[in-house]
């Protein structure tokens, strides 16, 4: 059996860690019981007391200052959506489930100064020449992309491992 015969010796506190506590609350419990066991292993017990206390109220305010600026931060961080962010979500949305093909066509028709109505009115030949346009830009960026890859292969991995972070 062990018995230990040091007669100064204290009992510290030990943190309570638990999964529910948010940020403010772990950050006033690590305060308080750091704050706790400094004042028990340095004074004696009637100005320990007093220490504490000190100690509690100082925390206390710390804890109210802290919760408070987490409320505002989060509260303005929960501000909705305005119409025009939203709309452009979608737009990018949009754009994003476009084929690669979809997307050239319709920088070409942009560039060109073109709509999907005004191609839908042109003749069979017209409309076959944007076609193969579209064609022959997408096939020389898959050019571009083989190309990209099979020149440096190990910066064509240092440049996946950027774009994965």
């Amino acid at each position: 059996m062990l018995v230990n015969n040091n007669t100064q010796a204290v009992s510290t506190v030990q943190q309570i860690k638990r999964p529910d506590m948010d940020p403010a609350n772990a950050a006033a419990s690590a305060l308080y019981s750091g704050a706790l066991q400094a004042a028990q292993q340095s004074v004696t017990v009637p100005a320990a007391q007093k220490e504490l206390d000190k100690a509690a109220d100082r925390i206390d305010e710390a804890f109210a200052k802290t919760r408070v600026q987490l409320q505002t931060t989060a509260s303005t961080s929960d501000v909705p959506a305005t119409s025009a962010t939203s709309g452009a979500r979608s737009e990018f949305a949009d754009y994003m489930s476009k084929s690669p093909a979809e997307r050239i066509r319709e920088q070409l028709l942009k560039e060109q100064g073109l709509t999907e109505a005004d191609v839908q009115n042109m003749s069979q030949e017209k409309q076959d020449a944007i076609s193969k346009q579209v064609a022959e830009r997408l096939k020389q960026q898959q050019e571009q992309q083989v190309a990209a890859k099979t020149a440096d292969p190990q910066a064509q991995t240092v440049k996946e491992t950027l774009a994965a972070i």
